[in-house]
């Protein structure tokens, strides 16, 4: 089996599928992509199953060379594809043949681009998932990100179609946005006045922002009580710690954790935060479960409506 030979491996790449799912009871986290519409779009674009194994190119950097006939695609953050030299369009599955140079340039807007090949990357599956998760040395490679040297298996091209997403399909990353939360049952540990400040607030993002989760930065929010016993933790949990600044949990959180918590941000939203470089602006809208639930079935029936183009 033939494949990719990582030149470049970027600031921060990570080989991941759809994510690690039923092993929180032995203290090991999710994974796969931050932004799911993305990585979904990326495999569909190349006729691939849902759940194929790609890269996730964290703000860019990445330099392959191709020792094999495929179709490549990249699709979310703005980072510009070139193939020997001359940019290609996003969102647009490419043909490459061994000996081909795919670079994938730093980024303009947003922070997460998904590098899929046809048929999907060939990893070795950890506990059910090739994910990577850095923080616990599992999935991907050794369970690391990319390094330079690397090899990445797939198979050639065979009879799979490709697909390009028009322009008015695809996503915006903007560096101001407002996401949607649930308030959970902690949340009576919060007065009015402090849940009003929370949803009325302006949050920066800082530089402690990752795949475990991104602190914010403003006003402070406080509770009535500092810590809880330790409990499992849901994907976008809004974490309130001591210093009243608040933290979203994302794919690569921890299992358990002690501090209350004000709510949690819809799936949808946490993909779009996953885009924000530091610096970036957000507020919270408050809406109910109902709510979150037709959300993510409207979102749903959009992407299975969508048609992409079909493309030689």
């Amino acid at each position: 089996m033939s494949g990719f030979k990582v030149l470049q491996p970027g600031l921060l790449t990570l080989i991941q599928d759809a994510g690690r799912f039923g092993h929180h009871r032995i203290g090991l986290t999710t994974g796969g992509p931050l932004d799911a519409l993305a990585f979904k779009w990326a495999n569909r674009l190349v006729d691939n199953p849902m759940n194929s194994t790609l890269l996730e190119v964290s703000i860019g950097g990445l330099v392959l060379e191709a020792e094999i006939d495929t179709n490549i695609v990249l699709a979310g953050a703005e980072m510009p594809l070139k193939i020997n030299g001359i940019e290609q369009d996003r969102w647009h599955a490419h043909k490459v043949k061994a000996g081909d140079r795919i670079e994938v340039g730093f980024s303009s807007q947003g922070a997460r681009a998904y590098l899929a090949v046809c048929g999907g990357f060939q990893v070795e599956h950890s506990f059910s998932s090739s994910a990577t998760v850095t923080r616990e040395g599992i999935g991907g490679i050794s369970g690391e990100k990319l390094q330079q040297g690397d090899y990445l298996k797939c198979q050639p091209r065979s009879d799979q179609k490709a697909y390009r997403l028009p322009e008015q399909h695809r996503p915006d990353y903007f560096d101001d946005i407002t996401l949607r939360v649930i308030t959970g049952y902690q949340q009576h540990a919060f007065s009015d006045y402090q849940k009003r400040l929370f949803f009325s607030s302006e949050y920066k993002v800082t530089d402690r922002a990752d795949r475990m989760g991104y602190r914010l930065e403003g006003p402070e929010v406080k509770p009535s009580f500092d810590g809880i016993l330790s409990e499992g933790i849901c994907h976008g949990a809004i974490q309130i710690p001591a210093d009243g600044q608040p933290i979203v949990l994302l794919n690569d959180r921890q299992t358990i954790g002690g501090y209350p918590k004000i709510g949690s941000m819809i799936a949808l939203d946490t993909a779009r935060m996953a885009q924000l470089l530091p610096g970036s602006r957000i507020s919270f809208e408050e809406i109910t479960i109902d709510d979150a639930h037709n959300l993510h079935c409207l979102a749903h029936v959009l992407f299975e409506r969508t048609k992409p183009e079909q493309v030689d």
